[in-house]
């Protein structure tokens, strides 16, 4: 009986074992604290167009319902992620940040990011997160200073308060944060200098404080950041040399410096950039030569040096130097090349720009042309055709030989079927439109400037199907009338048919134009009227009718009637806000009058 009894115990032990192994892990009940929290931080969102925080509801903030918020095993909320979904520019979040975020004390990671509407300042209560390893704020509307107690996190690893309308100087306390492994203040109106602090950053890979307006030297313990990968203080108002010591990161992928103040020259060191795939540094005050050391960079894919006082010669590179170069853009220095360099020829580049470097002569041959995707040789002294220039390029994208004294007619050219832009202006190129708008137009071309040249017949006629945003044939001997047709390149946000010898009238097509922000008809012979129709252009930001043989009243309404009178001037009787009132208005008030 005993030993039955025993048996009994053993089998029922057994099957609580067995229950309990079989149930399913019970999901943590959240804090009442931490949703209260959760509950404050919604109440000061006005208006959601995400729905995120239509799921918050209920009493369990942890039941994994509460889209962006994750606990841990206890119960605690321990992230926050509130990200606006990628490629949809409508959904965003306005309201402002409230302080009982401050309140999760077991918060490691904040994602508030993309939410656009969301204003006011970051609160200070921040600091009591000890255990928060992410900050990331991105993309919103935020304001104010950045508070100085951020630097009291001492677990923090991401501070990303990137595309904000955040002002004042970086607090040197963020100097403290020892364990940082990014740092992301770009994109806000961040003044002063870059503080002395920031010289212990053992772990820093990633550092962008770039489109702000901070000042001063380029601090030399930026060298010390001996992990650092990416570099971004470009679109500031730093000043002085670049310090050497910068050139001696050996895992830096990045540095992109450009638009800034920076003078000196750029030194031998370069060559200390071994992992380096990318060098901006345009838009500076750098002088002297480009150091042959640059030829030992074995990693370089994009070399930007554009912009700045650099001058001849050029070092002597071989064709096997810089093996990964992808792009180049050394325009607009002090160099008079008279002709591209073999070095650049004979390699299969991407993106050759090099506006502005005294080339002469005929247009260059490129050994990989099929390579090529982006072209920029303006502003040089390039004569003779264009005939053989293009052969082989079916890759390229983007061709610009503005600003020349190129002479060839329209007829000669064929353009590659990737193209998306073309920009011919400033030369001397005959012909007819209809050669490069016809049927056979690509409908990856956005862009046509061939303004300043000697095009002569008339505009052709358009088909459905363009592409086209930016139609500039301004400077030109066209003729003839515009075609109600335009209205077919639904996309096109600037046209510009200025300064040529159209005729007839302004055709009511142009009002369904949607997207139209630039035209400019000036100093052409167009008669009749302004369209009514024109008025349905909402997002008409310039537009200019003068110098033409327009009469009648200049329709009522915005934006036409808010243009200054200066648009409307030299015609033959335009009347009505901004310009003089009508005639007949004036008759028709001194008649009810009597």
């Amino acid at each position: 009986m005993h030993s039955l009894k025993w048996v009994l115990l053993v089998f029922l032990w057994l099957c609580c074992v067995s229950l309990a192994v079989s149930m399913p892990t019970m999901a943590p009940v959240c804090a009442e604290e931490d949703r209260a929290s959760l509950m404050s931080f919604k109440a000061r969102i006005v208006q959601d167009t995400t729905d995120i925080l239509a799921s918050w509801t209920g009493s369990d903030c942890c039941s994994g319902d509460w889209e962006g918020v994750a606990c841990g095993a206890t119960g605690r909320v321990t992230s926050l992620q509130l990200q606006r979904p990628e490629k949809n520019s409508e959904l965003f979040m306005k309201g402002t940040l409230s302080a009982a975020l401050g309140n999760l004390h077991f918060l490691e990671v904040i994602v508030i990011s993309g939410m656009k509407h969301i204003r006011g300042s970051i609160p200070e209560s921040f600091t009591a997160l000890s255990r928060l390893t992410q900050l990331v704020l991105e993309d919103n509307a935020l304001g104010g200073t950045i508070p100085s107690s951020l630097g009291h996190l001492p677990s923090l690893q991401i501070l990303s308060l990137s595309g904000n309308h955040l002002t004042g100087q970086i607090p040197p306390s963020i100097g403290n944060l020892m364990n940082l492994v990014q740092l992301n203040l770009a994109r806000n109106l961040l003044s002063g200098p870059i503080p002395q602090s920031f010289k212990t950053f053992p772990s820093l890979e990633y550092f962008d404080l770039s489109s702000n307006e901070l000042s001063g030297a380029l601090p030399d313990h930026v060298g010390q950041f001996k992990n650092l990968t990416y570099i971004d203080l470009s679109n500031n108002q730093l000043s002085g040399p670049i310090p050497i010591s910068i050139f001696s990161l050996p895992k830096l992928l990045d540095m992109l410096l450009s638009n800034n103040r920076l003078t000196g020259t750029i030194p031998v060191q370069i060559q200390g950039l071994k992992s380096i795939n990318t060098l901006s540094l345009s838009g500076n005050q750098l002088r002297g030569q480009i150091p042959a050391s640059i030829s030992k960079l074995q990693n370089l894919w994009n070399l930007n040096l554009s912009r700045n006082g650099l001058s001849d010669p050029l070092p002597t590179i071989l064709a096997s130097n810089i093996p990964s170069l992808l792009t180049i853009d050394l325009s607009y220095n002090s160099f008079v090349f008279g002709t591209v360099p073999d070095w650049i020829r004979d390699k299969q580049l991407s993106a050759v720009h090099l506006a502005g470097c005294g080339l002469r002569g005929a247009l260059p041959i490129f050994r990989a042309p099929d390579s090529i995707t982006s072209i920029d040789l303006s502003d040089n002294q390039f004569t003779d055709g264009i005939s053989n220039f293009l052969t082989n390029m079916s890759s390229l994208q983007k061709l610009k030989l503005s600003n020349n004294q190129l002479k060839f007619n329209l007829s000669e050219l064929r353009l590659p079927n990737a193209l998306s832009s073309l920009d011919l202006h400033s030369n001397q190129i005959s012909g007819s439109l209809s050669n490069i708008l016809n049927g056979k137009t690509s409908g990856f071309l956005e862009v046509i400037d061939v303004s300043k040249n000697e095009i002569t017949g008339a505009i052709p006629e358009m088909n459905s199907g363009l592409g086209l945003k930016v139609l500039n044939i301004g400077g030109n001997k066209i003729s003839g009338r515009i075609p109600s047709s335009i209205s077919n390149i639904e996309e096109l946000t600037k046209l510009d048919i200025s300064r040529n010898q159209i005729q007839g009238t302004i055709p009511t097509s142009i009002g369904a134009l949607a997207k139209l922000q630039w035209l400019d008809i000036s100093i052409n012979s167009l008669t009749g009227k302004i369209p009514n129709t024109l008025l349905a252009i909402q997002w008409l930001r310039h537009a200019n009718f003068r110098s033409n043989r327009l009469c009648g009243k200049i329709p009522q309404g915005r934006p036409l009637n808010v243009f200054p009178a200066a648009a409307y001037a030299h015609n033959l009787c335009l009347c009505g806000t901004p310009l003089p009132p009508c005639r007949e208005a004036n008759e028709w008030k001194t008649k009810t009058k009597q």
